[in-house]
């Protein structure tokens, strides 16, 4: 959430360690949530093969969970495989991804513009790949209000993905400058609300 990833990643394999510790104590969906983060870590952190690493865990993990961890792992997964430029593989996680989520009834808005936007991103050059993430990105902000569209931000954090390809910036550094202006915004807040008293 402040963009620190490089050190969260570094708890990583301890937390891990205490998962195996208490294998038998755990519910197995406590312990796919802690997959996502650490996948959300490594992502986050720009290392897409652990991320997708661990999103495998959650995807082939053959267990009743909330459709939304599934679907969502499986949208992340696609985009690190994206990032890494796993191109002949894409086009069958489009699809395959698409499906699970049209069957599960999960697919919103927004996931349907990221599909939309990933089908053609392959036929684009460097300049126009560069003008449809901005699209993409105006199209997206346009939801992160909508009250039904807010599970697709909460689980992904799709806006500041977008934003590290318009400004070609790691995603780590667009989260940690987001979260320090907003650390900026409420401290200033809080002294304006104090000299108002």
């Amino acid at each position: 959430m402040d963009g620190t990833f490089k050190e969260g990643v570094q708890l990583v394999p301890v937390i891990e360690e205490k998962l195996q510790e208490n294998w038998l104590y755990l519910d197995r969906h406590r312990i796919l949530v802690f997959y996502y983060k650490f996948a959300s870590l490594y992502f986050g952190n720009g290392d897409y093969e652990k991320a997708i690493g661990y999103l495998n865990k959650i995807i082939n993990w053959k267990v009743d969970l909330r459709s939304d961890l599934q679907c969502y792992a499986r949208l992340l997964h696609l985009i690190a495989h994206y990032e890494i430029g796993n191109y002949n593989i894409l086009e069958y996680l489009i699809k395959s991804v698409y499906r699970f989520m049209a069957k599960m009834e999960n697919l919103s808005a927004v996931e349907e513009q990221v599909f939309k936007f990933l089908r053609i991103s392959f036929n684009l050059s460097r300049k126009e790949l560069k003008q449809a993430f901005e699209n993409l990105l105006n199209n997206l902000k346009e939801f992160e209000q909508n009250v039904y569209e807010a599970r697709a931000f909460s689980y992904l954090d799709i806006i500041s993905w977008l934003e590290s390809k318009v400004y070609e910036k790691p995603v780590y550094t667009i989260i940690r400058e987001k979260y320090i202006a907003q650390s900026e915004n409420k401290r200033f807040s809080g002294i304006t609300q104090s000299a108002d008293l």
